[in-house]
């Protein structure tokens, strides 16, 4: 699959290249986001080149598309559809999503999760989308639910990265849903 440019009214969502490694380089030093994500920690200059790297061939297989979300050129963030899955009656694929400490708290992030939810059910045509996170995350279940997710449940141990296994929200959000947010029992 070519990989996709999104715009919304503040934001441009394309995919990272080589002249944003350095940028993703310094966000990734910020211990929030290793501390809620799967990126390495330490996160090396070689680590935003290897990601690059792999998000190339990720739109290329087809099995992931990751943005970088730019905000008045600057990198605000990265958002994607991970584990896409294709089925006769709708695929499916998991959001994730990360926003760089400058960005934070300006609805950055949400307006980006805004288009890629559309992108995955207009485009993609896929039925339902996941959203995870680690227990605690409440910046990210805040975004989560205003996208319009319902929140699942929990998944004991369900979640992995370098620190191990973590305890960790879920919540689904159907194509068919109407993504007003609802009360959630975590927040």
């Amino acid at each position: 699959m070519e990989p996709v440019t999104l715009r919304t009214e503040r934001l441009v969502l394309s995919i990272p290249t080589v002249d944003d490694v350095d940028a993703i380089t310094a966000a990734c030093q910020d211990p929030e986001v290793p501390r809620w994500t799967t990126v390495p920690s330490p996160y090396t200059r070689k680590d935003g080149e290897d990601f690059v790297e792999l998000v190339a061939g990720w739109w290329a297989d087809g099995v992931e598309t990751v943005w970088a979300i730019r905000r008045d050129g600057d990198l605000a963030g990265m958002i994607g559809l991970h584990r896409i899955t294709s089925h006769p009656h709708g695929g499916e694929a998991e959001i994730g999503y990360w926003g760089t400490a400058a960005h934070r708290g300006q609805g950055v992030v949400g307006e980006a999760g805004r288009a890629v939810v559309d992108y995955a059910f207009d485009e993609l045509k896929l039925a339902r989308l996941a959203w995870r996170a680690v227990v605690g995350n409440v910046p990210s279940a805040r975004t989560a639910r205003g996208l319009g997710f319902r929140y699942e449940g929990m998944l004991r141990l369900g979640l992995t990265s370098g620190r191990g296994r973590d305890d960790g929200w879920i919540a689904g959000l159907l194509a068919s849903d109407d993504r007003t947010p609802v009360d959630w029992p975590v927040l």
